[in-house]
């Protein structure tokens, strides 16, 4: 290995060693309490909605999960009264399709707000994922990869929005993925609608952040759910070798992961070190926190290139061998 080489390498160690460092002390504020706190989450019926729901139940809120399968909910409904923490804590559910009109989402929230009280926290967690060559992707599919993925999260934000802005408090999470930061052979459509759940992330927190309203943007990957294992059902195998590369991380881990980020008021979720590593080579223009975080992502970025470019000369090589062998 060349001398300049090593230099690279050590340069990219130390920025992270000194990243690691201002993540342990400087962020070690204390996060805000949910306790009797009126908690919304879309898709909290399974996945990692239904682990943030166990969370936010064990940390004392009352908790409304919404999605379309009525027995998941009230499955759903049954282990978080498991784990109860106060006899006056409350949980419901409904069942509603957030892709539907903006006026049936709003009539569901007024209802959950009429009998739970106004919703401190909302957390979009519902959304679907239908991989595919692009042009070999359904119509069908492709719009309900928007309709679902943005248009469900944008109808309920669009809903509390308004309302937090006037009370000056409230919590907005909107769960996108790694796919939101670059797009990958086979995820087209999917991609699409996730970067359009950045885009919507970034703008409202910077319109409400004045107002007393936080917006955390969750950028999971690969994480083993049930929606993980459809998604492996059109997933191509040039898809598989590549995302596959970085494992598939726990529901739970990711759900605590995201809760406190949000308690925290951070605007990126994110878990592990190659999520660390993809969200800052595809985020630059992000809101990170802190002068410090931004300080040392500065000093990092520059050798961290590099890496980029290295991650997609090896991409593009699986696709051109994947090619070869379907030709073959």
């Amino acid at each position: 290995m060349s001398l300049i080489t090593w230099e690279i390498s050590l340069y990219i160690v130390l920025a992270i060693l000194a990243h690691v460092a201002v993540f342990v002390f400087v962020n070690r504020k204390r996060s805000k309490s949910i306790v009797n706190k009126h908690i919304v989450i879309t898709g909290g019926s399974k996945g990692i909605g239904l682990c943030l729901a166990v969370e936010c139940a064990l940390r004392g809120a009352n908790v409304t999960v919404i999605a379309r399968d009525e027995k998941m909910l009230s499955g759903a409904i049954a282990l978080m009264e498991v784990i109860r923490q106060r006899p006056e804590q409350k949980f419901q559910y409904r069942c509603l399709d957030i892709s539907s009109s903006f006026e049936e989402v709003e009539k569901c929230l007024t209802e959950v707000e009429h009998t739970f009280g106004d919703i401190y926290m909302l957390i979009n967690c519902a959304g679907l994922a239908v991989c595919g060559v692009f042009e070999e992707v359904p119509l069908e599919d492709a719009r309900k990869l928007m309709d679902v993925n943005y248009w469900g999260t944008y109808n309920c934000t669009r809903y509390v929005l308004p309302k937090m802005k006037k009370a000056k408090e409230g919590i907005i999470v909107i769960t996108a993925s790694q796919a939101a930061l670059f797009g990958i052979y086979g995820y087209g459509p999917y991609a699409a609608s996730k970067y359009a759940l950045r885009g919507m992330a970034e703008t409202v927190a910077m319109e409400c952040k004045h107002l007393g309203v936080s917006v955390t943007l969750a950028l999971p990957a690969d994480t083993n759910t049930p929606g993980f294992e459809n998604e492996q059902k059109t997933k191509p195998k040039e898809t598989k070798i590549i995302s596959g590369s970085g494992g598939l991380a726990n529901p739970d881990t990711v759900a605590k992961q995201i809760l406190n980020d949000a308690l925290n008021g951070k605007f990126i979720s994110i878990l592990g070190f190659e999520s660390w590593l993809i969200t800052l080579l595809g985020g630059a223009l992000f809101r990170w926190n802190g002068i410090y975080e931004n300080i040392l992502h500065a000093i990092a970025l520059g050798p961290l290139r590099i890496v980029g470019y290295i991650l997609h000369l090896h991409f593009e090589r699986i696709v051109r061998n994947c090619a070869k062998e379907k030709a073959e």
